[in-house]
Parts: structure tokens; sequence; C-alpha cells
């Protein structure tokens, strides 16, 4: 990988606070695009994080998806079992220690990144007591976060949340869907563009 003179998209967060809702979706649009490559490629990452982002030194920083050591093939695996990834993104399904599929989980941890930009905390952390892995596991499994009210975010952004904070998998909203959100379609490069990306998909593919 190129060198990412932007550094971590987690030291960003951390300089900032928090994001605008516009600067959080455009790092979110780069992420879902980049994961939603993986996932083409069959590739799932299973640790998705602010940390494993890194930024190129642009002006309008472009995003890339690092550190793989967790990652699955779902062509040369079956569904993974294991308990992987950093607790305050693990989707629910992970920490039941049965089959999950790990594209889906991603799509979870890729919303808790999108809360983290919004508020600058985490979804399921207790506030009162945020150490607390025990309390932190007990909030997952039960959905139970909230936006504070001092953070403004649309209806729409707050909906897309929604849909992906759902503990049975099988409801949660897909990458596809989430590529085709309203809130997601705001501001799109063109380069993210679906027709754009089907173009760097079928470049790859044959190459």
């Amino acid at each position: 990988m190129e060198y990412a003179a932007g550094g971590e998209l987690f030291d960003r967060i951390c300089n900032a606070g928090r994001f605008s809702e516009d600067e959080a979706r455009y790092f979110f649009q780069q992420l879902i695009c980049g994961v939603s490559y993986c996932h083409f490629m069959q590739i799932c990452h299973r640790d998705l994080k602010l940390e494993n982002t890194l930024l190129d030194g642009s002006p309008a920083p472009r995003l890339k998806i690092c550190d793989f050591g967790y990652s699955k093939s779902s062509l040369l695996h079956s569904k993974p079992k294991s308990t992987v990834g950093t607790p305050a993104y693990i989707a629910p399904e992970v920490l039941s220690r049965r089959e999950y599929d790990g594209k889906t989980a991603d799509v979870w941890s890729c919303g808790v990144t999108l809360y983290v930009m919004l508020v600058g905390g985490y979804p399921f952390e207790d506030p009162d007591d945020p150490k607390n892995f025990r309390k932190t596991i007990g909030r997952i499994m039960s959905i139970q976060y909230k936006i504070p009210e001092y953070v403004h975010v649309s209806q729409d952004c707050k909906q897309l949340l929604a849909s992906i904070f759902v503990a049975n998998p099988a409801k949660r909203i897909t990458m596809r869907e989430i590529r085709n959100h309203p809130w997601f379609l705001k501001n799109l490069p063109r380069e993210l563009t679906e027709a754009a990306q089907a173009m760097y998909y079928k470049r790859d593919n044959s190459a």
C-alpha cells in the first residue's frame, strides 16, 4: 500500500471531536464503496474501524482500508464462527459464537464508524462506564443506543443508522440497499456512482 500522508481517520476525528453530517457522509461513501469492492472480491474484512481507515494527503482526502489480518474469503472457507474484531464495533451475531455472514457483520461495523464520525463517541458504550466491556456487549445485544440531543442529524441519517443497527442480520440493510439510500446518494462523487464502480470492477476482473 502506498504511503497515506493523511494518517488515520481515527486521528482526524479525535482532532475534530466530531464531523459535520456532510463530512461524515463524504467518508462513509468512500468506506461503503471500498467495503463493497472487498465483498465483490468475496472478502469480508471483519475488523472495520476508524483505526483501519487511512487517508491520503489530498485536500479532499481519499480513504483507504487497511489491516486485513482478520479478513476471510467466502470462496475458500465456510462462514466464520470466531469472535474477532474490536469490541465497540462487533455485530451481535459475531458475539453468538455461531456461524455468521462476515459481509453482513461488516455492514454493522460501517454503521458504528458512521455513528462515531457524527457523534464523537461509540454507540453502544455506557456513557457512565465506557470501559466496561460487559456493559458494552449487553447494549450491543439489546441494540441500546441513542444520538445525543446536541448532535443534529437528518431524519434520513437516523433512519439509515436504525436500518444498520438491527440485531437480526437477515433483516439488516444490505450494502446494495445502503448504496441506494437517499442519504448515501446525496452529493455522491461521480467516481463512486454504481455505473463508475461497475466499470472499475470490470477492469479489475479482466486484468
